[in-house]
């Protein structure tokens, strides 16, 4: 409805008669678990001691992305029928609101899917670690440790941040630690000058 009071937009929603389907014939389990809200006080309490970042995430229509399982056919919606093909019935493949089972089927799609990316980020964690243990990540950090101890203070901050990784590092932390050392190769003829600066004022 438009600040006129006029309709502007009209919406409707595909919805199935979930009110005639029998238990153990169109569905089994309904119940859709949900966290308890004490479980969720844990949470932002151990993120909030800890300063971790806290994300939400809505998933728009969320039970269309599940699977059914279980054999359903509806009518076909009124004023979406094919010419010829009255007779014909819809045979659904997903979810559609107004299912018993709608809920559940949603979240056993969800799990499904959450298992396969953290099993993902596994598999790719080893892998990372794997290629990781031929590289002399802690050797390098130390060299350069060396030299900004010694002559090279202007690396320190870069050195600092480095040093954190090197029981967890990585690619792009190995990537780092190559670019300070082309660094240091490219600024060897740069040196720092030791001794008491004098301005020319024409003075005694």
């Amino acid at each position: 409805i438009g600040a006129d009071g006029e309709v502007t937009t009209f919406k409707a929603r595909l919805v199935a008669k979930g009110y005639t389907q029998r238990s153990g014939v169109y569905f089994e389990e309904t119940f859709l678990p949900v966290a308890m809200a004490k479980s969720i006080r844990i949470m932002l309490a151990i993120a909030a001691w800890y300063d971790y970042e806290k994300w939400q995430m809505d998933v728009k229509t969320a039970c269309l992305n599940s699977f059914v399982e279980e054999e359903i056919y509806m009518d076909q919606p009124e004023g979406f029928t094919v010419v010829g093909e009255k007779q014909k019935v819809c045979h659904l493949q997903r979810s559609i609101y107004g299912l018993k089972q709608a809920s559940r089927s949603w979240n056993i799609r969800f799990d499904e899917v959450i298992w396969v990316m953290i099993s993902l980020k596994m598999t790719l964690t080893l892998v990372y670690t794997r290629r990781m243990l031929g590289i002399p990540y802690a050797s390098a950090v130390g060299n350069i440790q060396y030299a900004e101890q010694c002559t090279r203070p202007d690396i320190a901050y870069a050195l600092s941040v480095t040093s954190r990784y090197q029981a967890c590092a990585g690619e792009a932390h190995w990537t780092v630690v190559k670019t300070i050392l082309k660094y240091l190769r490219r600024t060897k003829d740069v040196s720092l000058v030791y001794g008491q600066w004098r301005v020319n004022t024409g003075r005694l």
